[in-house]
């Protein structure tokens, strides 16, 4: 059933059509009291209504779609601005925390290590050998706290995301922070990560895999796309490449970026 509120804003939208209706009648009327020329009034009639359909056409499948293009590209742009900020203020820390835990990725970092002279192809290759990977993190109790610490030092930073609309335009990061999220509150909410259950291990175990196989093809696909759109950006991210272990800031004059 229709509430108050789209009754009442119905019946507005009723009594304006009649009102224009009636107003565009008394209009012509004039017209024909005055020059008596029903001719000319069909003439011109007959013309507006046959550009109608032009009109709808140009609005809504030209201006429309162009419109509608422009903004999902600034939706778009405000989406890898928040992107950014994610792996400035937590993300790369993560990745290089969770790194540190994965011996068998050390294996492959010659191909997810990421240099600015990579191309298309490149970028492909990692990704694809990234969802090939089996991410399986070797994580000891102690290992919690340290993660626990950074998420929790982060905590109002990634509630702040949660409620970004425009996170919207992009499910798979948002699968990614709500993975983050979730593996904050599980450690806060345990009064200590020590002496649990060897169950209750594997369950965080299994939330931090889900974290760290979320938030790794997410760090490179956000690279490819500073890469392409901001190579100065790029040039500092991959300055301070998680998976380079003698990353800097310090420029050394590779590129003129």
């Amino acid at each position: 059933m229709k509430s108050e509120h789209e009754r009442k804003d119905l019946g507005r939208q009723i009594f304006w059509g009649v009102f224009l209706i009636l107003l565009s009648a008394v209009f012509y009327t004039f017209h024909y009291l005055v020059f008596k020329d029903p001719h000319h009034i069909f003439i011109y009639l007959m013309g507006d209504v046959a550009f109608v359909f032009l009109e709808v056409l140009l609005v809504t499948l030209v201006i429309h779609k162009l419109l509608e293009r422009r903004e999902t590209l600034s939706r778009l742009r405000k989406l890898n601005v928040v992107i950014g900020i994610f792996f400035s203020e937590i993300g790369a820390q993560l990745i290089r925390t969770l790194l540190t835990l994965d011996p068998s990725i050390s294996r492959g970092k010659s191909c997810v290590l990421v240099c600015e002279s990579l191309a298309g192809d490149d970028f492909e290759k990692a990704e694809k050998w990234l969802a090939d990977y089996e991410y399986l993190p070797v994580v000891e109790p102690s290992n919690f706290e340290q993660i626990r610490d950074l998420l929790l030092s982060r905590r109002a930073f990634l509630l702040g995301l949660m409620g970004n609309p425009n996170l919207l335009e992009n499910e798979s990061f948002t699968e990614m922070l709500r993975s983050v999220f979730h593996l904050a509150e599980e450690l806060e909410l345990r009064p200590t990560l020590v002496g649990l259950p060897d169950a209750d291990y594997e369950h965080l175990a299994k939330d931090i895999k889900r974290v760290y196989s979320r938030l790794v093809p997410q760090w490179l696909e956000y690279m490819k796309h500073l890469k392409s759109s901001y190579p100065y950006l790029f040039s500092l991210a991959m300055r301070m490449n998680p998976f380079d272990d003698a990353a800097s800031p310090v420029f050394r004059g590779e590129t003129t970026v």
